[in-house]
């Protein structure tokens, strides 16, 4: 698939269909976009998914493509993901992991822009997709996502036994955090809430977004 562009003045997005490809208006597609399964698809094996320029998700039964991330977000998810791996130093017993760490639970593959893992919980590496859920996971909102969408996103990892989750909204300068007994709005010059399976993971939230609020 070739890669989309969006923002700027386009007005149409390229949809690479199995024989023809067909240009729509920008305002008839809404992300995420359901894609076809190709043959011989299985959602546990990375060889059967097909190669596009974006992420892609099996949930529900269906695969679901997103496009690659904006400025805004890829620069918020680097900061998340440093935060992480700085306090990762003094926390060996965590496994930090990102470029949208994928995980198959319940028998769904989906990828969190960053995710913090207990190493005595995980085995040797396979190059496949995790099977055991995170401790945190982490999703940044990108120009095409909705707070509800990363809500309903939060409520899948949540069921699966995710004990924690971070939404953070860089154009909104805030952040949400969820577990499964509360939520907390994190707002300019406040800290994230320490998590009691995550020792000493307070980090500010300007630190999540450092490179965003930068002048």
């Amino acid at each position: 698939m070739p890669t989309p562009t969006f923002g700027g003045k386009l007005t149409s997005v390229a949809l690479r269909m199995p024989d023809e490809l067909v240009p729509v208006p920008r305002s008839a597609v809404r992300f995420p976009l359901e894609m076809p399964l190709p043959k011989g698809f299985l959602g546990h094996e990375p060889g059967t998914w097909p190669l596009v320029d974006g992420q892609l998700e099996f949930y529900d039964g269906k695969l679901f493509y997103m496009p690659p991330s904006a400025d805004r977000q890829q620069d918020a998810s680097a900061d998340v993901l440093g935060t992480l791996y700085v306090w990762r130093k003094s926390h060996r017993e965590f496994v930090v992991a990102g470029n949208e760490a994928g995980m198959i639970l319940g028998g769904e593959t989906r990828g969190a822009d960053a995710a913090v893992w207990r190493r005595d919980r995980l085995g040797p590496y396979e190059g496949k997709n995790r099977r055991v859920p995170p401790v945190l996971a982490v999703e940044v909102a990108g120009e095409l996502e909705s707070e509800a969408m990363l809500r309903a996103k939060a409520r899948w990892y949540l069921d699966r036994g995710v004990e924690a989750v971070w939404l953070v909204l860089p154009s909104e300068r805030r952040a949400i955090v969820l577990t499964s007994i509360r939520e907390t709005e994190v707002r300019d010059g406040e800290r994230m809430p320490e998590h009691p399976s995550l020792p000493d993971l307070a980090p500010p939230l300007s630190d999540l977004l450092e490179q965003v609020t930068d002048p």
